[in-house]
């Protein structure tokens, strides 16, 4: 469907499984490209959704200087949202523990940056779901870190995972996007392109 891609070499800048798997989903051929160390840390006056589109533009730009004529990258980076506050990648189990109790029958919000690049031109967006849990239980809580080891997750849990199943009460925006890529919307910009 996306056949205004062909002009382009398309590039996931992420090793994210499922990242690549939801850009799969589209249809679209495309190769990884990563850089190691990009810097992830963002002005703190940002909010919300600001954040990873800011990371994902920073993403993009550590690139772009090394991109061909022809490619089309496409950066992203989620975070999740509660009380102000981002819930970034667990350090250990303690803290994903801690994060689970803190969203546990509660509403969180995640945000998608996504930045869609070429040589010449750069355009970018940001994606929200709002994410319901029921209340938890702490056995819940240690099964799920325990068998599931959510260290490289946004928010300490993959919505995709068990946690998803048992937990997840209610998600207003799109499912994708919690997973780590808006591909519907990413889809309707690609169409753009």
């Amino acid at each position: 469907m996306l056949d205004n891609l062909k002009k382009y070499k398309v590039i996931l800048a992420s090793n994210s499984p499922r990242r690549k798997e939801l850009l799969a989903g589209l249809g679209v051929e495309y190769e990884v490209r990563t850089l190691p160390d990009v810097d992830e840390s963002y002005p703190e006056t940002l909010q919300g959704a600001e954040i990873p589109l800011y990371i994902s533009r920073k993403k993009a730009d550590a690139h772009r200087g090394l991109m061909q004529p022809g490619e089309l990258m496409i950066t992203a980076d989620t975070i999740v949202w509660l009380d102000g506050k981002v819930l970034g990648k667990p350090a250990d189990r303690e803290e994903a523990m801690r994060m689970l109790r803190d969203m546990s029958g509660r509403t969180h919000e995640v945000f998608t940056g996504v930045c869609i690049t070429t040589p010449e031109w750069q355009r970018s967006f940001a994606a929200e779901t709002e994410v319901r849990f029921s209340d938890l239980s702490e056995a819940e809580i240690a099964y799920y870190v325990d068998k599931y080891q959510p260290m490289d997750k946004a928010g300490a849990y993959g919505v995709q995972e068990w946690i998803g199943f048992i937990g997840v009460e209610n998600i207003a925006g799109s499912y994708y996007n919690i997973m780590g890529l808006p591909v519907q919307r990413l889809y309707r910009e690609l169409q753009k392109v």
